[in-house]
């Protein structure tokens, strides 16, 4: 159903420096269990890479800015540094490599710049060439524990059933205010029809929060590029999603479940929820 995936990865990373001056947040690690059964570090971007094409995805545009080289460094195949991991005799670091290459080269991989950061909203405007059908918007900087990845899968049925055009995910959150925000009713249990979307409201209207991970109609582009610049002055998506609202579009969002764990990259306090999130689902706690 769904071929094209869209990876925004150009955020500065600004609350996260020094660290972060050079190397960017996307490529920052979470715990991953390996094929041998070793716990391994793994950047958070290719985590998601790696889930996608799990779940069927083989075209996948990055949208990467200035300092982000070290993204189309890490997704270019190098067998030279495959060859010195032999003479290392590094098996099991090899293995895992040559599965994350044969991913890549069974893909189409696109980059696209975004020289400078205009907001989310602008990363995905600049996509449309790209694009010529239903797609999926995932940030680079958060992934989503789940089983069988069900809540990629879950998101995509439910798109696909409803004939929606924009279904993304929501958690519920104790203070949403550096959030988008949604107004809505539930439908039933986890699934919601928006009728309202703010971004990093001063006074939220509910708790459910929106995380980015989304599915759009190609009609995505035409409310962006209507919309002006929103909180920040920057672009922002959750302002073009306001907009399919008012046009009489179909939005639903559904929830996360309980045992679906998020983890991002966006704070310093939160990359150390994520290393501890997913060190802890390793070890069954």
């Amino acid at each position: 159903m769904f071929k094209k995936t869209v990876i925004p990865a150009a955020g500065l990373g600004t609350r996260l420096l020094p660290i972060t001056k050079e190397l960017p947040k996307e490529m920052l690690p979470i715990f991953v269990k390996a094929n041998d059964g070793r716990v391994r570090l793994k950047p958070m971007l290719q985590s998601v890479f790696e889930q996608l094409f799990d779940v069927g995805f083989r075209e996948f545009c990055f949208i990467v800015g200035r300092g982000k080289r070290a993204i189309e460094d890490h997704f270019t195949p190098d067998n030279g540094f495959i060859n010195d991991l032999k003479a290392k005799n590094k098996g099991g670091v090899i293995e895992e490599l040559r599965e994350f290459y044969k991913k890549i080269e069974s893909s189409t991989l696109v980059f696209v710049n975004q020289p400078e950061p205009k907001g989310f909203g602008d990363a995905v405007l600049r996509t449309k060439p790209f694009v010529d059908s239903d797609f999926l918007v995932h940030a680079g900087d958060t992934y989503i524990m789940s089983g069988g990845n069900d809540h990629i899968r879950r998101l995509m049925e439910t798109h696909f059933r409803l004939g929606a055009d924009s279904t993304f995910i929501v958690q519920e959150v104790e203070d949403p205010r550096q959030y988008g925000v949604i107004e809505a009713e539930e439908v039933r249990e986890g699934l919601f029809k928006v009728k309202g979307a703010v971004e990093k409201p001063e006074k939220p209207l509910s708790k459910l929060a929106i995380m980015p991970i989304y599915l759009f109609t190609p009609k995505i582009f035409d409310s962006l590029e209507k919309i002006g610049p929103g909180v920040g002055g920057e672009l922002q998506l959750t302002d073009g999603i306001q907009h399919m609202i008012e046009e009489g579009l179909k939005v639903y969002a559904i929830k996360l479940r309980p045992e679906e764990l998020k983890l991002d990259m966006g704070t310093p306090e939160t990359c150390w929820e994520a290393l501890n999130l997913s060190y802890g689902r390793l070890l069954g706690r």
